[in-house]
């Protein structure tokens, strides 16, 4: 009575009630409004972005004047060449401008190919013999021009000297195995000084962006295996397939062999505990012989070490016996709805199919989210600076770096630094740049909401079909056609604010996640301990709340699916109907859980150790059209199949999760509601009347045997 008190009334009998009711009217509806109005306006900053962003700034590379090569009047000129490499590595750090676009102090200028051999200067002669026209700036022709070789080579005009390069993102970088002819060097350079600078740059180039040659091999490696990915990925959805079914027939025995695993290898604990303890203690090697010390592994070879181990295995494997014995009953009750979810999942089959739609719904959330974070980020016109190299050199000790330039008109001479350039800064502030940040937590916002939402809408449509399978009295034949597409149009009919708002609740909680992940990240560097120690406790409280609030909702999720009430109160009654029910929901959960990561290990150990076998070349296989192909790194397939295998296995489960969910807080609902009277039959299975030792007499067959008589 107290817990009943303290809980709630239990539910009472409603003659008319036979499952997920269809006299349904809108719940919370401002909500809906608010979710409504939210994805206009994300739909109005995804526009925004549109309109201001250029993501070229990210694919293409630009020369010195700012325009982009590849597209354009330089559509035939994809590449962008470095005229002095050296300049980019001791002048910047070329990673860190990765994504301003390798801009550096020299020259770039696009081109329809990377040199493909050694070219250096010749200062003697005219300038069509001293340089290749093809790889200098389109503002100077060679065969026309009054300046001198030294005066093109000062400006940069044109390149002063050239390696074989091969075009990696689209810029010419130099090979870091260069064969260098013998007379090949580079101003005043001595021969080996070229070399050895040449390589270094390019070394330290190919260092940074040492995956070229890897991406080219994991790239041919899915083209020769992604046949046999597929086909592993069948096998694995078959296996999941098949291991929810036999669920039906062996779930019982499966459950006690787990449990009984468990409490078979805390005994052999226990047991070689006891031997270790036996063994140190005839020995006479104890604790105070070894006093304090840091290496923890003397540790374990003392006698103490192993008698407290044995003492912590000997009570919790008395715990679990005794909580064997006296929730063998509900443990009994979990592994009858486990089968009953296995049976359920059998009759509506395209249960197993709606993930994909959640799948697809989620990559349309995450490609909207990265596209506009995309459009945003490269939003703004570009910036450019006067910059030098060397600012020690008479004329250049006024540079710097905080005169703006336009590098289609920028004129060294006129800063009185003949080794000035005009290079990238960075994007401009004003505009839509000014409210960038706002925007950016805007999308954020919108792209968790929006996740939360899609994931919701799955759970509740699940827990409609699964509760129309629970109510329906002559399973098959009550079950109404179409349940799926039914609680789906249903759910998006009537509970669009609900979802809304159980979702807005999640993506509270997760933002404020988020904002602590950010402050830990900015306070790494601080000695304040108080503040770590706050910091730390905020997290953990959040992550705890974050847990119970996706815990709360997804049975609100069924109830709202059942009873077609509000949000609260939805949250309210499958809180109350759990909290009177405690026991059975720990034991079920638990159970579940087991079963659950059992079927994952299978699933995912069992295709992956076979693919292991195979992509490895340790499976025997006589016939040669079915060996596996010759690959440079067979991890990469492996890997993938990995995660495939869990991805698919998560899917099938997370159906089955919900089915059991669905089905315990239906089988709750209908042992408070009815007591297997004739007037309030009960709505369980046989297999949990069993249990329970419960007696259903339905009014129909209450019917036929006085018309028998």
């Amino acid at each position: 009575m107290a817990v009943e008190e303290e809980y709630g009334e239990p539910a009472k009998y409603d003659p008319k009630f036979k499952g997920p009711i269809h006299n349904r009217s809108c719940t919370d509806i401002i909500c809906c409004i608010l979710f409504m109005v939210f994805i206009l306006g994300y739909i109005v900053v995804g526009i925004i972005a549109f309109l201001y962003g250029d993501p070229r700034q990210v694919i293409y590379p630009r020369n010195s004047t700012g325009m982009y090569c590849g597209v354009g009047e330089n559509k035939d000129k994809p590449f962008v060449l470095y005229y002095n490499l050296l300049k980019c590595i001791t002048g910047i750090n070329i990673l860190a401008s990765a994504m301003n676009g390798l801009q550096c102090p020299t020259t770039q200028v696009c081109v329809a190919e990377c040199p493909d051999r050694f070219i250096g200067t010749n200062f003697l002669g005219s300038p069509k013999d001293a340089f290749v026209q093809e790889y200098c700036q389109p503002s100077i022709n060679l065969t026309t021009t009054q300046l001198s070789v030294s005066d093109i080579a000062a400006k940069e005009l044109c390149p002063v000297f050239m390696v074989p390069s091969n075009p990696f993102f689209n810029r010419c970088f130099p090979s870091a195995n260069l064969s260098f002819p013998s007379d090949f060097t580079i101003n005043n350079m001595s021969q080996n000084q070229t070399k050895e600078e040449i390589a270094k740059a390019a070394k330290q180039i190919l260092d940074s962006f040492n995956f070229q040659n890897l991406g080219k091999k994991v790239f041919q490696d899915f083209a020769k295996s992604w046949p046999w990915i597929l086909i592993a990925l069948a096998i694995a959805m078959l296996v999941s397939l098949l291991f929810l079914i036999l669920l039906r027939f062996v779930a019982g025995i499966l459950v006690w062999l787990l449990i009984i695993g468990v409490i078979g290898i805390i005994a052999y604990g226990i047991y070689h505990c006891y031997k270790e303890y036996d063994t140190f203690n005839k020995q006479g090697a104890t604790i105070t012989n070894v006093g304090f010390t840091t290496n923890l592994s003397v540790y374990g070879n003392v006698k103490e070490t192993w008698l407290a181990a044995l003492i912590i295995l000997a009570v919790v494997e008395a715990i679990l016996l005794l909580l064997l014995l006296f929730l063998r009953k509900r443990i009994l009750i979990a592994i009858a709805l486990i089968k009953e979810a296995s049976r359920a999942i059998g009759y509506i089959m395209s249960s197993l199919l709606y993930p994909v739609i959640t799948f697809v719904l989620l990559m349309v959330c995450v490609a909207y989210w990265g596209i506009t974070a995309l459009y945003l980020a490269t939003s703004g016109a570009p910036l450019y600076v006067v910059s030098t190299l060397n600012s020690s050199t008479p004329g250049c000790s006024n540079i710097t770096g905080n005169n703006t330039c336009d590098p289609m008109t920028f004129n060294a001479s006129s800063t009185g630094c003949s080794e000035a350039s005009c290079i990238f800064y960075k994007y401009n502030a004003d505009g839509i740049q000014k409210n960038l940040f706002n925007l950016q937590i805007y999308n954020i916002f919108g792209f968790l909401w929006c996740i939360n939402f899609v994931i919701a809408l799955g759970q509740c449509v699940l827990a409609g079909a699964f509760a129309s399978y629970y109510w329906a009295f002559h399973k098959p034949k009550d079950i109404p056609y179409f349940p799926i597409s039914a609680a789906f149009i249903r759910t998006l009919r009537y509970h669009t604010g609900s979802l809304a708002f159980g979702s807005l609740i999640l993506t509270i909680v997760q933002m404020i996640r988020i904002i602590l992940e950010y402050l830990d990240h900015k306070l790494k560097g601080a000695q304040n301990p108080c503040t770590r120690f706050l910091l730390c406790c905020l997290k953990c409280c959040f992550w705890c709340l974050e847990k119970f609030i996706k815990f709360l909702n997804r049975n609100a999720y069924i109830m709202i699916a059942v009873y077609g009430k509000n949000f609260c109160v939805s949250a309210k009654n499958a809180f109350k109907l759990l909290m009177r029910n405690i026991v059975r929901v720990v034991v079920l959960d638990k159970v579940t859980d087991l079963l659950i990561f059992f079927g994952k290990l299978i699933v995912v150990g069992g295709v992956g150790v076979l693919s292991f076998f195979f992509f490895s070349g340790r499976l025997p296989i006589p016939n040669d059209s079915f060996k596996s192909p010759t690959l440079n790194y067979y991890w990469i397939p492996i890997l993938t199949v990995v995660v495939g295998s869990y991805m698919i296995a998560q899917g099938f489960f997370s159906v089955y999760n919900m089915c059991v969910d669905t089905l315990f807080l239906c089988f709750l609902e209908d042992l408070e509601r009815n007591d297997g009277s004739a007037e309030k039959p009960y709505y369980m299975p046989k297999s949990l009347m069993s249990i329970l030792n419960k007696k259903n007499r339905p009014p129909e067959a209450e019917g036929k045997k006085k018309k028998k008589k």
